[in-house]
């Protein structure tokens, strides 16, 4: 059963981007350059339509307001973002901008720039999309498109959760913003600016940044200000003491597009309620999540990116394990899978989840669904709903992903994921895995792994329950 997800509207400066990818294994003769061959073409959307996308991608109905006019570029783009959001476009003047990277790996070597075209107008069609909008996620790209619809945006802020991404080029968030999402660099600019004569601003680190944060949390007029801090999170201000929130695990890859990954999480789940600091957590999580799947070249492809993935029970989805395995397993990495039940979480399985994740390059945990483990262990379990269950795994550092199966084993699932290693505890040695057949249909290879003796969820539930209650106390 699909998870309601409230719909999303976002605003701002589309982009069309593309890279050049190759292998960079000699200087050239001529001049001390490196020589980039055996290059690849692709091309995805940029911007605004990069966070529009990436939104799409998390199950919930999109529209882009955006501009676009009559050039190539923006041909390409409409093209690209067909059947994965809904389009409301402004007239564009001049041509879209583009942007190619050339890299050697990942390593980006060289970027040009195409296209200077602004945003001519507003309409009417795109003023009522946005003022009638549940929720809405300004890409602010410094090309005009939210400058436009300034006033629309502003009568949208006032009854709606509205997140914006602030641009250096572009214009200041409008009062009553929920969540205004500067980089650490774009706040420090941002701030000088309205700083000026007080002189002090060459701050560094967690200090600077909120610094910086109260600063604009206090001129802009908005409710809060989360500064990305790369690979060290996000620091949340309202104004007074900051929030820091700290990412997972380190992630190596390709950052493009990592704050277009942040601004989406968060202002999706602003959309669906949630409060801002819990909303800010989930958006380190997806960033990081985002930067070790691939970045921006790991989007999904125009024929599953816009389709609403099956939900399970805690609002994640089992399409999105599978797109972690498909893009570890197409860079040449190796997927590796764990299952269980993992009611009560406790030592045993997170040394089991740690080696596990050991043997490969991410790790993907199989979780029996509530109906599942009820049918294995009877009717007084899960002792933690299924919901619980994923949230805790997740937060280990050593999980890529979490799925949910209904059925009694995981053979379903792990078709999906073909994985190349399928774990279990030691504690099944002297048995043939049910799956193990059909993992080895697929050349993968299943792994018994060391189980700490003397932890179990049974034998922890025994425990709690002749724990004696303490009493309750007087009501407060």
């Amino acid at each position: 059963m699909s998870t309601f997800r409230t719909p999303l509207v976002v605003v701002g400066d589309a982009l069309l981007d593309h890279d050049l990818c190759g292998r960079a294994e000699r200087l050239a003769p001529d001049a001390p350059v490196p020589v980039v061959h055996g290059t690849r073409r692709s091309s995805r959307p940029g911007g605004a339509a990069l966070a529009a996308c990436l939104a799409a991608a998390d199950g919930r109905p999109v529209t882009l307001v955006t501009a676009l006019g009559d050039d190539p570029a923006s041909d390409t783009l409409r093209e690209l973002l067909a059947g994965r959001v809904h389009l409301v476009e402004v007239p564009l003047d001049g041509a879209l901008s583009s942007k190619t990277r050339v890299l050697a790996g990942d390593r980006p070597l060289l970027r040009l720039d195409d296209g200077d075209g602004r945003a001519r107008a507003g309409t009417g069609a795109a003023e009522a999309t946005v003022t009638g909008a549940a929720a809405v996620l300004v890409a602010d790209y410094g090309r005009g498109t939210a400058d436009v619809l300034r006033e629309a945006l502003t009568a949208a802020a006032q009854r709606a959760p509205v997140v914006w991404d602030p641009h250096v080029r572009g214009d200041a968030p409008v009062p009553g913003v929920r969540l205004a999402t500067p980089s650490a660099q774009e706040a420090r600019v941002l701030a000088r600016r309205l700083e000026e004569a007080e002189g002090d601003g060459d701050d560094a680190g967690l200090r600077g940044a909120a610094r910086d944060a109260r600063t604009l949390v206090q001129a802009w007029g908005v409710q809060a200000v989360a500064v990305t801090l790369g690979e060290r999170g996000a620091l949340l201000s309202h104004g007074e003491t900051p929030l820091l929130v700290p990412t997972p695990a380190a992630a190596s890859g390709d950052p493009c597009g990592a704050g277009d990954r942040f601004a989406a999480a968060a202002a999706g789940l602003l959309a669906d309620g949630a409060f801002t600091e819990a909303a800010v957590q989930d958006a380190v999580h997806a960033a990081t999540r985002y930067v070790a799947e691939g970045g921006a070249r790991a989007v999904a492809a125009p024929d599953t990116a816009g389709a609403p993935a099956e939900a399970s029970s805690d609002g994640d989805t089992t399409a999105d394990a599978v797109r972690t395995a498909a893009r570890v397993r197409g860079a040449g990495g190796t997927v590796v899978a764990a299952g269980g039940c993992f009611d009560l979480l406790h030592a045993g399985h997170v040394a089991l989840l740690q080696a596990a994740r050991r043997a490969g390059d991410c790790l993907v945990v199989c979780v029996n669904s509530d109906d599942s483990v009820r049918r294995r262990k009877g009717d007084g379990r899960p002792l933690v709903p299924v919901a619980d269950r994923v949230r805790v795994l997740r937060a280990l550092e050593c999980v890529d992903a979490v799925a949910v199966f209904d059925e009694d084993t995981p053979e379903r699932l792990l078709g999906e994921l073909r994985p190349h290693i399928w774990t279990k505890g030691g504690d099944y040695a002297r048995t043939r895995l049910p799956e193990q057949p059909l993992v080895e249909s697929w050349g993968g290879q299943v792994l018994l792994l060391p189980y700490l003796d003397g932890r179990s969820t049974t034998g922890l539930a025994r425990r709690a329950a002749l724990t004696p209650a303490t009493p309750a106390g007087p009501p407060q």
